[in-house]
């Protein structure tokens, strides 16, 4: 159930994050579900690979690399979907800026209050 519920938060924020943002564009919530999910699987699968192979620059420039491979995996998302568009690097910079504060937000409010 919990799973359901991330993805749903998850389609939420990129559904938000698309409108609040001129440059990007989802057509409808199932597309930013569906975005959403590709953007997570991308930055677990491809994006710890880079992070991995890329981490002596990224210590230098303290994250910047990671942020940049994160802005990589939204276009990547973009190339791969038609009702997943951002009109380029810097509307996908923002994008992935917006929907970090948004799923930082929606993890305030459905964190696990038990452990």
């Amino acid at each position: 159930m919990k799973l359901i519920i991330e993805i749903l938060l998850m389609g939420a924020a990129v559904a938000i994050a698309a409108h609040l943002l001129p440059g990007v564009d989802v057509t409808n919530f199932w597309s930013a579900i569906i975005a959403g999910v590709l953007i997570a699987l991308a930055n677990a699968t491809i994006g710890t690979i880079l992070r991995i192979l890329t981490f002596p620059i990224n210590f230098l420039t303290l994250g910047l690399v990671s942020f940049i491979i994160t802005v990589l995996m939204v276009l990547l998302v973009d190339s791969l979907m038609d009702t997943f568009n951002t009109e380029g690097f810097f509307s996908a910079m923002l994008f992935a800026i917006v929907l970090a504060l948004i799923n930082m937000i929606f993890s305030v409010f459905s964190s696990d209050k038990s452990n």
